[in-house]
């Protein structure tokens, strides 16, 4: 059995109605052959009981051999599409998965590049493994190269759906109850009996023949051979408390008899003692002869524990102040196997038997609750299974450290672009250098490579249901969009396409290089380009369009991208996406970033939110730009300047290379024009310095000779 993840394509209303009609019917059951690769002997399955649609297998002699279900009925985990995987999974009574079999799946990786043999071969490698075995994709299961979220998810789905069924169907320990509480044993007060009782460290149930009658009106036993006793007259008044807690086993037993207690009972075994006094005993006699005490039983939950004569152990007289007179006082071992949890509530079960004839007898059951107090035990936090996506995020910390540190030092260079222009020898290494980073580390290394497909995934989500765990489960991606949509609000599609893309940087780098190389240039003129840059926007509307209607559809589409083949998959794939790849690879070698400029349907989801940034960083010298200069719309690789010297925000890249112009009085004539200004101010100030220095000199030099002649001459 398949699931079809695509929508039917029906017109009509009465069309319309019987699909809501098909959709209401129940889920198929699984069928036998589906079963027959992990249970070869199966002659029949049957629903077992179950909150899922679980099947149990069995075979010819009606033997049960193990179960089968899909996992998304159960454990519905998001994958990279949004959409969880479905797999077949099937488990024996051992609690061993011995199958797993893919049904169906959306993932973009593997609908359009990777084969669906890899996703199927790594499935089979769950088969054998416990349910509580802990596989670690890259550990003990082989990773698939460019899948990686994928492949973790449908780890995660096989093993958290297969835990599920197994603790459900008792064949392990239920991994999300909450373990035992435990005593603590450093708390302790003193108390006398009237302490006791009253803060519920000691319980007491008392009943009246009254009561106890009442309890058996209607049975055969109401009258039988019965002496009647007065109403108000005590039946049995029985008090019980738990010993374990220091403050009720010291108090109760005495600091020596504590400790011997303790030193009797194994790691998980528990000491209750009861005690008390009336006209029915709660012991009996019967376990003397049978060694089992038939009055008295302890329940939590679904568990009855019964009292051997190897359980009891007498309880001398007691060590504090004010307890009454009690004719019975035993103590009662919990052992090990009762799985006894002290922080849950329990019961202790006293059973009235009565006569109803020669041979037969009837009983009433009475019911005294206890729970300990809350200061004498610590409870545990329930064993909730991580989220996937935290697992995801820990192993790539790495990834994530490196990135982080990128996108920090790219974060400084735009909030500093405009010193760093006026320094362009720092500018154009620490450019060159990045490019090199986004391609190798982010594209090829991580296989952070953003995609239009991530952009039709988040509005279809939006549509059907937003799941942030769908968008966490990729930490890389996850990161890189939240720095991408705040750069849009602050610098525009640039940053993005200029800096961080690493399709973009591999044509940016091809260019740089065939440019050293010699290779001539083909520009298109600016009025074409300006129609050319329409086409990207066409693509993105067309996808938004066809992932509507089908978002498996529109993935296939979104190949238009070579992102994956020359990225994701490192060129790694079939002759035709190959080719495709590397013909715009080879066409920006000619043209820089023929692809981004005309094509990318990326690109344009980006440039229309990009129109809300806040901030225009780049400088222009309005009166001079576009009329006459054209130094910077000629020499912008991606043509984003207008004639009339108006950058065109959607289309800019951010390369800054206009920013290094803006300032650079070499080249953009106003800036030449104010350098000369002040070149010619300084020789003027010069030359006037100059002047006045010859004029103090000669008359310094004229006022030095008339001092040399003597005073008689001077007169």
């Amino acid at each position: 059995m398949f699931r079809v993840d695509y929508p039917l394509n029906l017109t009509g209303v009465w069309t319309g109605l019987l699909l809501l009609l098909f959709m209401a019917l129940p889920a198929q059951a699984l069928e036998l052959d589906q079963v027959r690769a992990g249970f070869p002997t199966a002659e029949r399955i049957e629903k077992a009981d179950s909150q899922w649609p679980v099947s149990r297998v069995l075979d010819g002699g009606d033997e049960l051999l193990g179960y089968a279900f899909e996992s998304v009925d159960i454990a519905p985990i998001p994958a990279y599409s949004g959409k969880p995987v479905n797999v077949l999974v099937g488990i024996d009574l051992e609690g061993h998965i011995i199958q797993a079999d893919i049904l169906s799946h959306s993932e973009p990786i593997m609908l359009v590049g990777i084969p669906e043999t890899k996703l199927e071969g790594f499935a089979d490698e769950h088969v054998s493994s416990h349910v509580n075995d802990r596989l670690r994709v890259g550990d003990n299961l082989d990773a698939i190269s460019g899948a990686t979220v994928t492949v973790i998810v449908v780890s995660d789905t096989i093993m958290r759906s297969a835990r599920q069924v197994a603790a459900e169907q008792q064949l392990i320990a239920d991994p999300s109850q909450a373990p035992p509480a435990q005593v603590r044993e450093d708390v302790f007060a003193p108390a006398d009996w009237n302490e006791l009782t009253g803060d519920g460290t000691i319980r007491r149930l008392h009943l009246t023949h009254g009561e106890v009658d009442e309890s058996f009106v209607g049975t055969p036993a109401e009258d039988y051979l019965r002496t009647p006793q007065p109403d108000d007259k005590t039946f049995i008044e029985l008090f019980y408390t738990y010993l374990n807690p220091p403050t009720s086993g010291r108090n109760l037993l005495g600091d020596t008899g504590y400790d011997q207690l303790m030193a009797e009972l194994e790691g998980n075994e528990h000491a209750i003692a009861v005690m008390g006094r009336g006209d029915y005993s709660f012991k009996g006699s019967g376990y003397v002869r049978g060694g089992i005490f038939d009055r008295i039983e302890l329940s939590q939950g679904n568990t009855r524990v019964s009292f051997h004569d190897s359980d009891h152990i007498r309880l001398g007289e007691l060590a504090l102040d004010g307890t009454p007179s009690l004719a019975e006082r035993d103590i009662f071992i919990v052992r090990e196997e009762a799985g006894f949890d002290p922080g849950q509530p329990w019961q202790l079960e006293l059973l009235v038997r009565r006569a109803s004839g020669p041979l037969d007898t009837e009983f009433s059951r009475f019911s005294a609750d206890y729970s300990v107090p809350e200061a004498y035990v610590e409870r545990p936090e329930p064993q909730v299974e991580e989220p996937i996506w935290v697992q995801v995020w820990r192993d790539k910390a790495f990834q994530i450290g490196v990135l982080g540190a990128g996108l920090l030092v790219l974060t400084g260079i735009m909030l500093f672009q405009d010193l760093l222009a006026r320094h362009p020898r720092v500018l154009n290494p620490l450019r060159q250098g990045f490019k090199i980073y986004t391609l190798v580390f982010i594209g090829w290394y991580s296989l952070a490579q953003l995609s239009v497909v991530n952009i039709l995934t988040f509005t279809n989500s939006l549509i059907s249901g937003f799941s942030w765990s769908s968008f966490l489960i990729d930490p890389m991606l996850f990161i890189l969009w939240s720095f991408v949509a705040v750069s849009l609000l602050l610098w525009g599609r640039g940053v993005f396409c200029g800096w961080l893309c690493p399709f973009g940087a591999l044509q940016d780098l091809v260019n740089q290089v065939s440019r050293k190389l010699g290779v001539k240039q083909i520009e298109v003129p600016f009025g074409l380009h300006e129609r050319l840059w329409a086409i990207k926007y066409i693509i993105l509307l067309a996808l938004f369009a066809v992932s509507l209607h089908s978002l498996g559809t529109a993935e296939r589409y979104a190949e238009v991208e070579p992102f994956k083949t020359a990225i994701t998959l490192r060129f790694q794939r079939e002759w035709a996406f190959l080719l495709y790849a590397l013909a715009l690879i080879a066409i920006s070698a000619f043209n820089h970033k023929f692809y981004c400029r005309y094509l990318c349907p990326l690109g344009a989801g980006l440039a229309i939110p990009s129109r809300l940034r806040l901030f225009d960083w780049l400088k222009r010298h309005r009166g001079s730009c576009g009329t006459p200069c054209q130094i910077c719309a000629n020499e912008c690789e991606v043509a984003a300047i207008h004639p009339d010297g108006r950058i065109n925000a959607n289309e800019c890249h951010y390369c800054l290379d206009c920013q290094v112009t803006y300032h650079d009085d070499q080249r953009c004539p106003p800036m030449v024009k104010r350098r000369k200004r002040f070149e010619k101010a300084a020789n003027l100030s010069s030359r006037t310095e100059s002047v006045e220095t010859h004029r103090d000199t000669a008359a310094t030099g004229k006022q030095a000779e008339w001092q040399r002649i003597p005073l008689y001459q001077q007169e």
